[in-house]
């Protein structure tokens, strides 16, 4: 069995690749079309709603509009958004 030394700035290469990689899925999968994405950038949903990011952003604080926060970036899920506008459609 033989050991292998793992330097720090091997590690720090690794994890700048993992974050690439992550953050290319996530554009994949978020892109500035809403058609069929699951899950939304702070852009994409104020456009959606037409809101402010003041708007969004007391949507986050008060727990009515749930995220998700990678690497500084803020994501929503699409069925959260929907289920939000189903909640307070007037009749």
């Amino acid at each position: 069995m033989s050991i292998q030394i793992v330097t720090t700035e091997e590690l720090r290469l690794f994890k700048e690749d993992l974050i690439t990689e992550i953050r290319a899925i996530l554009e994949e999968t978020s892109t500035n079309s809403t058609d069929g994405r699951k899950w939304l950038r702070s852009a994409q949903v104020k456009e959606l709603l037409s809101i402010s990011s003041g708007t969004l952003q007391n949507l986050r604080v008060n727990g009515t509009l749930p995220f998700t926060r990678i690497n500084g970036v803020i994501y929503y899920n699409k069925d959260d958004i929907d289920a939000l506008l189903n909640q307070n459609m007037v009749r």
